[in-house]
């Protein structure tokens, strides 16, 4: 794999996949040249927890930060993509030899990015992390985790209790990358979220490029 920048975050257009109960996604041509006007201009309608997103511990914790708070190196630096061949969920016997090292951002790639299509219909059987899995990351320590589907936590799970457990621990989360075409390894990330005031999420761009 070359050096050059990847792009891991899922474009954003209307209709796109989006979490059961969140608003759906909208982006209209309000203003068109086409139609006379004198600029391009779009409506964008979405949940905050849409596509790639980063999720603030405002999220799950009352007295938590918002996403406008979160420091630069969460999620810009050095990051391990860990590939996962369990095909059901991320237990602590995935983490076993990792290295799994205080202070590390890690990305678990799953069998989520070979069958994911960011346009496709919810799937409520994707690989999730589990909550003796989250306890094990923070009791490493680890800054940031990331993963390969809309959640952290599974949708008949422990979604609620994951994001407790890893925000608590002052871990940050990605979610929702494409890691498809991503080989385990170490990357320099860089992922910034919108800087929405004591936002809960935000959508963010998410890149990855090989370290030597």
């Amino acid at each position: 794999m070359s050096s050059r920048w990847r792009d891991v975050s899922v474009p954003l257009r209307s209709g796109m996949t989006h979490w059961p109960g969140n608003p759906p996604v909208r982006i209209e041509r309000v203003q068109d040249m086409d139609r006379g006007a004198h600029s391009n201009v779009s409506l964008l309608s979405m949940g905050s927890h849409t596509g790639t997103h980063v999720d603030a511990p405002i999220h799950f914790l009352k007295s938590g930060k918002g996403v406008d708070a979160m420091p630069f190196e969460a999620a810009n630096g050095p990051a391990r993509v860990i590939e996962i061949r369990s095909p059901d969920v991320i237990g602590t016997a995935e983490l076993l030899g990792r290295g799994i090292r205080r202070g590390e951002r890690v990305l678990f790639k799953t069998r989520n990015s070979s069958r994911r299509r960011p346009y496709a219909a919810f799937t409520e059987t994707f690989v999730y992390l589990s909550t003796e899995a989250g306890c094990e990351l923070a009791a490493r320590g680890v800054r940031t985790v990331g993963v390969d589907y809309l959640s952290v936590g599974g949708y008949h799970e422990n979604g609620a209790e994951i994001h407790r457990v890893l925000l608590g621990a002052g871990i940050w989360i990605i979610e929702g990358l494409d890691l498809s075409g991503i080989a385990p390894g170490r990357y320099d990330l860089a992922c910034l979220p919108l800087r929405i005031v004591n936002g809960d999420g935000a959508p963010a761009r998410a890149m990855l490029r090989r370290r030597p």
